[in-house]
């Protein structure tokens, strides 16, 4: 009877540890939040989440990826010149606005080890280049990188301080 006991006593840890292992892997691959439920459940990407459905770029932004986005926080919406928000806001505006939104959107996943010391020019989702220096720090057109690496289920989120605009925009 002790065997018994003692077997049942492993078998129900086995289980237990099994079906543990089985849930991290299932919040580990594909259980995941995609960029847009990530950035609308975090307080700090309210303004950014507002022009992301002004600009009809939700759905784009769920899909499949990957991406990469450097999201700018509402503080870094917020020291845009007066009135220059709400312009973009408007729905004859939303050419501009999308154009502004998807040159802060990379079409590929990129880590910040990928291009940690290195200088680069590469295309945004928008059409234009844009610059990175991960040289001391990450520098994206002149906008800093707050928090990086942010793991969404189609790509990465790195925040930004400030919000970037296009070079044909400036």
């Amino acid at each position: 009877m002790l065997n018994i006991v003692s077997m049942g006593k492993w078998l129900a840890s086995a289980l237990l540890v099994a079906a543990m292992s089985m849930s991290a892997a299932a919040h580990n691959h594909g259980m995941k939040k995609d960029i847009v439920a990530i950035a609308a459940a975090d307080g700090q990407f309210s303004t950014l989440v507002a022009a992301v459905k002004a600009a009809d770029l939700v759905e784009t932004l769920k899909g499949e990826g990957p991406f990469t986005v450097f999201a700018p926080t509402n503080d870094a919406f917020a020291a845009l010149p007066e009135g220059t928000l709400e312009m973009l806001l408007k729905p004859e505006n939303k050419g501009q606005l999308q154009a502004v939104l998807t040159y802060h959107v990379l079409g590929a996943k990129v880590m910040s080890g990928d291009i940690a010391g290195k200088e680069l020019s590469t295309a945004t989702v928008q059409g234009e280049e844009v610059a990175i220096d991960a040289t001391n720090g990450v520098n994206v057109a002149g906008a800093n990188v707050v928090a990086a690496d942010i793991k969404a289920s189609n790509g990465v989120i790195h925040v930004i301080d400030a919000v970037i605009l296009p070079p044909s925009m400036r």
